[in-house]
Formats: structure tokens, sequence, C-alpha cells
């Protein structure tokens, strides 16, 4: 089927009954957005009519006003909290150079397409971030060197740069947010594919509307809308192999064309991978420096793991005391699991079930087949007679149980970030050709899967999940993940 008939099937393939249906995410999602009119249409029922080019460029002008506006109230927080460690009465000076290297960095954001930067995996967005921060903080360093005086100023940019750099994505969510409600956030994008995977598209890209995808269903042929009626985007999750040709009179319809990849729940076409640039569409680029990259991943596990274990230690300890005044016995327990090339990991935890618990878990599946078929589908139990009491539930909750686990990554057996080590007879549930995928890096204490389901996952969402991270890989990835699993244990979501 070429890709213009599917255009025409849209009305077929895409139906709200579908989308709802497919959907997994939060109840509180934006619906798909009907076909607009021409015209804005604001509260109240004002209509404005506009040029379309104009009227296209307005939600993308206001909502990076407002993103600019987030970050610069980023840096005022920043600038705030180090105010009382400014020399008393700061002169003008030193404010005139916050503002230079705020605006100066801003300016970086605009140009690395930060405002408003649709279509980015929030990694990328961490990458471009942090690039832009250190570039100014080289261009300030250098300042500091040649001005008179200058090296008085250098700590304090320092300081507001790398404070920016924590609270300006608080308020880049705030932004988003706020450009979401006001109705500006992303642009329209009609999906062309087969029928099938329509609509689990337009629930993914609704879920995950951070991206700026505004999927819509169609209530007529597009080639009958007229330009400033029709979406701007067309996202192609099909086989284009036979398609090439179709595709120039495609971008002469459209004006964006994305090839689209997988996503992270969702496999499409198999094209990998599918972040590259940072966006979620295909391009045809090569990676490198895979060793190099490999060398600094192990550097910079080393430097936050071994600080790690010196300072949680007196937590690792109260822990076992708590599981060793519940159930006397060993608190902390040795299992083997598949590391790198297959090798044998023995991953070190904190004992949180009971010393019987192979027994207590026959005996469940004796009398409660529900449990089995729950145990057979994720490998957890929500209601699981095997935890602890209390201070079974609050360390696998929190996740304090895998602390112990930074020794195995201070041996070099695992690493922070990667695939979880499971089991041999969670392994087995995945097939052969996945389970080779996983051989091939080391396992890691928190992964993709952990921040974005945790034990919600079944298994095959699980395979989709770490493939997608597999094939995507990259220290930005790393720090992105490494970052949202605080929040994530915070939450508890998905939590066993």
């Amino acid at each position: 089927m070429s890709l213009l008939a599917s255009i025409s099937d849209l009305p077929k393939a895409i139906t709200s009954n579908d989308v709802t249906a497919t959907r997994t995410g939060p109840a509180s999602a934006v619906p798909p957005v009907a076909n607009a009119t021409p015209g804005a249409t604001f509260s109240g029922g004002l209509r404005l009519y506009m040029p379309a080019p104009l009227r296209r460029r307005i939600p993308r002008l206001a909502t990076s006003s407002l993103l600019v506006a987030g970050d610069i109230a980023g840096y005022l927080i920043a600038y705030l909290l180090l105010l009382p460690f400014l020399p008393d009465g700061s002169d003008m000076v030193l404010e005139r150079a916050f503002a230079l290297a705020a605006l100066a960095t801003i300016i970086l954001y605009a140009s690395s397409a930060l405002y408003p930067g649709y279509r980015l995996h929030d990694h990328e967005h961490l990458r471009r971030r942090t690039t832009a921060s250190g570039k100014v903080a080289v261009v300030a360093a250098l300042g500091a060197i040649l001005l008179p005086e200058g090296t008085r100023l250098l700590l304090p940019i320092f300081g507001l740069l790398g404070l920016g750099l924590i609270f300006q994505p608080a308020m880049h969510g705030v932004a988003r947010g706020l450009s979401r409600r006001l109705g500006v956030w992303g642009e329209r994008a009609v999906i062309i594919g087969g029928s099938n995977r329509i609509p689990a598209l337009m629930a993914h890209f609704t879920d995950h509307w951070q991206y700026g995808i505004r999927p819509e269903s169609c209530a007529t042929d597009i080639s009958e809308l007229s330009p400033d009626q029709r979406p701007s985007i067309a996202l192609i999750a099909d086989d284009t192999g036979s398609h090439i040709a179709e595709l120039a009179t495609l971008r002469k319809t459209f004006a964006e064309v994305i090839l689209l990849s997988d996503t992270p729940n969702l496999k499409v076409t198999g094209l990998r991978p599918a972040d590259i640039g940072g966006e979620i569409g295909v391009r045809l680029a090569s990676s490198g420096g895979a060793a190099n990259s490999n060398l600094v991943r192990r550097a910079v596990d080393l430097a936050i793991a071994i600080p790690a274990v010196l300072v949680l230690m007196p937590v690792i300890l109260i822990a076992a005391a708590a599981i060793y005044a519940i159930d006397p016995g060993p608190v902390f327990f040795r299992h083997a699991r598949e590391g790198l090339f297959g090798k044998p990991v023995h991953v070190l935890k904190l004992r949180t079930m009971y010393r019987d618990a192979e027994q207590r878990l026959e005996a469940l599946f004796r009398d409660n087949p529900t449990a089995q078929a729950e145990w057979s589908t994720h490998f957890k139990l929500r209601d699981d007679p095997r935890v602890l009491p209390v201070i079974g539930h609050l360390l696998r909750a929190s996740s304090i149980d895998e602390l112990p686990q930074l020794v195995n990554i201070i041996a070099g057996e695992m690493a922070l970030v990667g695939p979880r080590p499971f089991p041999e007879y969670h392994l087995s549930a995945m097939d052969s050709e996945f389970r080779d995928k996983r051989r091939s890096v080391v396992p890691g204490l928190t992964g993709l899967w952990q921040i974005s389901e945790r034990s919600d996952a079944d298994i095959e969402l699980q395979q989709q999940l770490d493939g997608f991270y597999i094939d995507n890989r990259s220290l930005w990835f790393d720090w992105h993940i490494l970052l949202s699993t605080i929040p994530a244990v915070l939450k508890g979501k998905g939590a066993c």
C-alpha cells in the first residue's frame, strides 16, 4: 500500500475508540486535537482571522517566550541562592557579568533549537543545555585571565551556570505545562502507516505530549484540505523502502516529513538507532567513540560509587539491623545473574524476604491461580507473602535493598546505568535474540525501564525499553537516566 493511499485511509484507521482502547498512559493526558478551522480561537469564543503562516508561528513564538521566561526564572533562583555567599555590597560589575553570562547561555540555547525544543528526547535537552553552559564557562574563564581582577568573577559565574542547570529543567517543565494549558504547545501531525500501528502511535504521542507532537485524526482526505487547514507534519510509520519516490510528493504536501523510528514503549519499524541527533526520527549518521565512552562511563561509575558507599553505609547498616530484628539470619544475599558476554555476576542485595521465601511462593501458587498468572506476566507480585512486613516493603519501594550493588559497580561487574541483571527465570521468558543483545552491555543499577515503568512493565515492554536503551545508549542518555532515577524512587511508582 502506498503512502498516499495510507493518508486517504486515515479516517478508517483512526477513531477515538481506537485510541482509547490502545491507551496505556494517564487518563489526564490531552486527547487528540481535532482539525482546526482557519483562524485562531481564543477563550470566550472570540475568533481572530490572520494569514496561515503567521497563525502557525504564533503558538511557537508564545511557547518559546514562556520557555525563555522559565530559563530566566531559573537563573534568578540561582542568583538568589548565591547572594548570601557573594561579597558584601557586590558591585555592578558582578551583576552585569551575571546578566551577560545568562544572556549568552540563553542565546546558545536558542541556537541549539531548545526553544521550543520539539521532538527531542530529554537526554538530548540535557546534552545541549550542558554544552551551552560549558561554552559560556570557557569564555568566562578566558575573560578572567585577560581582564583585570577578572578572577573574582569566575567562581560566582560558575556557580550561577551550575545552579542554572539544576533549576532550569524544573522551570522548563513548568513553562511547558503552562504552554500546554494555554493550547499553544506542540505542532499538529498526521501519522501515516498501517492501521494496526496508528492507534498505538496516537496514544503514545498524546500521552508523551512533551515531544511536541499533536497527533490528529482526519475527518476528510488530507489532499482535500487547504494548506492552512492540514497538519504541518507527517509522521511515517511504515516500511518506506518501496515508497521513496512518493516522499517528494509528501514534502510538497507537508511542511515537514519525519520517518518515524522506534519509540521507547513501542516498536514501530525496527529502524535503529532511533534518536541519532536526539530526535524521534531517523537520520543517516553513524556514532563513534564507543571505546572512549566506555572508559568515561567507568570513570564516572567509580567517581560516584566509591563516595556513595561511604556516605550510604550507615543507611545500609540500619536497614540490615531492622531485617535481622524481624527475621534473624543473614541480612545480605548474593544471587547469580547474567552479566556482560553472559559472564555470571553475583549481585549483592539486602534481604527483603523471609528465609523460606520459595516455600511461601509455592504455597501461594497452589492456592491462588490469579497470583500465578500475575507472576507469569511481571515476575513480581503486588501482594507478595514472601516480603518481610514493613521493612521489606519499605526497602523495596525506596530501592535501598539495591544499594549494596554499589560494591558490584566498584568491582566492575555492574555499571550505574544499564539493563537490570535479571534472574534466570526472568530471562528465560525473553527470546534468545534479545538475550544476546542484553549480554552486549554491562548490567546496571538503574535503567530506562526503572524510570519509566518500574515493576508495572510486563515482559514485552521490559524488552522494548531495554532494547531502546541498548540501541541508543550514550553518556547523555545515562546522565538523564541517573537524574531521573531520584524522582522515580521518591514517587515509588510501580515499586513492590
